[in-house]
């Protein structure tokens, strides 16, 4: 079976980050759209997701217009405060297909200054 190029890029991304999992570190895949940002923090060995925040949530829009890059402060902001809460601090980036730029590394750069380590 053939693969789409996008398909093939998350794969190559995905599978160099589980190579070097361990048990201490839980991965966080990120996915965007032109509109939205999510992210959800998974573990691997158990394959289930622990974490997960995303723009679409009702607290998070509001009636008032907001940048996409804020939008993305604040989702990163959001999921930190729930991983401290389950004390999270150490992970691995997974950004997907997605180039660590723009809207990536504000959610990335937000994320580390909220105390999460990766």
């Amino acid at each position: 079976m053939k693969l789409n190029t996008s398909k093939r890029k998350r794969f190559r991304v995905s599978n160099k980050v589980k190579k070097v999992a361990s048990n201490d570190r839980y991965r966080l895949s990120i996915s965007r759209s032109s509109k939205n940002i999510s992210a959800q923090i998974i573990d691997d060995m158990k394959n289930i997701t622990l974490l997960a925040a995303s723009s679409v949530e009702k607290d998070i829009r509001t009636g008032e217009k907001i940048n996409k890059t804020e939008l993305s402060k604040i989702v990163a902001e959001k999921l930190a405060k729930k991983a401290q809460e389950k004390k999270i601090t150490k992970i691995y980036f997974d950004r997907g297909i997605y180039k660590y730029h723009g809207r990536i590394k504000v959610f990335a750069e937000t994320l580390r200054k909220n105390g999460m380590e990766f």
